[in-house]
């Protein structure tokens, strides 16, 4: 990983396994990760887990942070409820890349059920080292923020 920060990381039940193997990957990549749960594979609400990552990352706590369940969809639902919160669902990685350069996100989403191991941590990968671009796409942002005003 090119840029050390801090990220915060949930799941619901769905994911579980998913979430651990991903964030075992961000650890290991030098990366300091905070879980946010849940913490097995018993049945839990994805929105609770939604409101812990989303919530760190709207209050600035963090700057990045990464949810799962089992499609995904749910969670960015959630997430996006969020003032400043960029909820990205993302299942490949010119998506994920496209995510941080043109739109900022600043939440990851996956879906545990629908995204194999090996490429969720690749899209990780690319989505933690790829940098906002900026210039035409800032006021693009901008506008998505003022539509909360």
């Amino acid at each position: 990983m090119s840029e050390l920060e801090r990220v915060i990381i949930g799941s619901d039940h769905g994911a579980f396994l998913l979430k651990e193997k991903l964030r075992a990957f961000i650890a290991e990549s030098g990366i300091d990760v905070e879980d946010a749960g849940t913490y097995s594979d018993a049945s839990v609400s994805y929105v609770d887990y939604a409101k812990k990552v989303a919530g760190a990352v709207s209050s600035g706590k963090f700057k990045k942070g990464i949810l799962l369940c089992g499609t995904g969809l749910g969670m960015s639902m959630a997430a996006n409820r969020f003032p400043g919160v960029r909820a990205a669902l993302c299942s490949d990685l010119f998506s994920a890349r496209m995510s941080r350069e043109h739109n900022d996100s600043n939440i990851l989403v996956i879906g545990g059920r629908v995204t194999g191991d090996i490429l969720a941590i690749e899209i990780v990968k690319v989505w933690l080292e790829t940098p906002f671009e900026g210039g035409r796409h800032l006021k693009r942002i901008q506008s998505i923020e003022d539509i909360l005003k």
